[in-house]
Formats: C-alpha cells, structure tokens, sequence
C-alpha cells in the first residue's frame, strides 16, 4: 500500500495566508468602492485592523499582508484595463459597473491576478476566488464567477489546460 503524501505545513500555511489575503483584499476593494475611501486610506485601516484579528465577532485569518497589498493596490492602478476586460467576460448588457459590488470586487481582484501575475496559475486563482465568492453567496453566483474568470483567463492567452 502506498503511504500518503506527507503535508507541508510551511506550504500549506502560505496558501491559507493567500487565501486570506484575497478574501480581505475583496472586502478592501467593496469598501473602496461603496465607501468611497481611498486606497491609502484602505491600505492602513485593512493593515492595522482586519488582518489576522477578531473584529465585532467576526475572526480574520492571517494573511499575507503584502500579497493583500498588491492585489489591492494592483486593482487601482491597472482598473483601467481591468474593467473591460471584465466587462467582456460578463454577458452582454451587463457591465461591471452595472453587477453587485461584491461580485464586482471579486471579479476585480481575480482579474487583476489573472492579467498580471502570471507566476500565479489561472486555476489556482479562479478556484481561490470561486471559494470567496462562497464566502458571500449561496445562489449561481459562483458559477457566473468560474465562467466569466475562466473567459478572462482564455483571453489573456492563458492554456486552462496546461496550467493545472
């Protein structure tokens, strides 16, 4: 009988700390976008306050904060092609702008991992996203988000297949 893989926790705690980070970077971007509050503004707060703590009841994971960091501030500084391209991957009549802010700020965050952290494989971050998009809704949402990440992903050239 072969013996199971052996877990890395070092690896496995890396993982849970992106996970983290993308959840918390998603709640970021919904603020910045509802609230209007400024990414400087955003940054700090989400630093000092939410990242691995207990805030109102509610329990935040550890995350990597400088992965947080860059999907957040990567958002505001690449929106400009972000958004179209979002906009192509969701049916038509229905832009960005036009979707919930929770769906908008993860389709956001995911697309910004998609078109410019090419070190992160297109699966990893959709199936990561997908889970955040559990976190907030029960109904079809999650699939409108595997669908229109996996157009995102198949768009900006990326082999699905290949990159598992």
């Amino acid at each position: 009988m072969a013996e199971a893989p052996k877990r890395n926790p070092n690896i496995e705690r890396s993982a849970n700390q992106r996970g983290a980070a993308r959840l918390a970077a998603v709640q970021a971007l919904y603020q910045m976008d509802v609230g209007r509050a400024t990414l400087e503004d955003t940054l700090a707060q989400f630093g000092s306050f939410h990242l691995g703590r207990e805030i109102e009841g509610e329990q935040y994971l550890p995350a990597d904060a400088d992965f947080f960091r860059q999907i957040v501030s990567g958002v505001a500084k690449h929106q400009i092609a972000i958004d179209p391209a979002v906009d192509r991957a969701l049916a038509e009549g229905w832009p960005v702008e036009r979707i919930d802010a929770t769906l908008r700020a993860i389709l956001r965050a995911a697309a910004f991992e998609l078109l410019r952290r090419k070190d992160i494989p297109p699966r990893v971050v959709i199936s990561e996203y997908v889970d955040v998009a559990k976190a907030f809704y029960e109904d079809d949402a999650t699939g409108l988000v595997n669908a229109s990440l996996d157009a995102i992903a198949r768009e900006a050239g990326t082999d699905l297949a290949q990159s598992k």
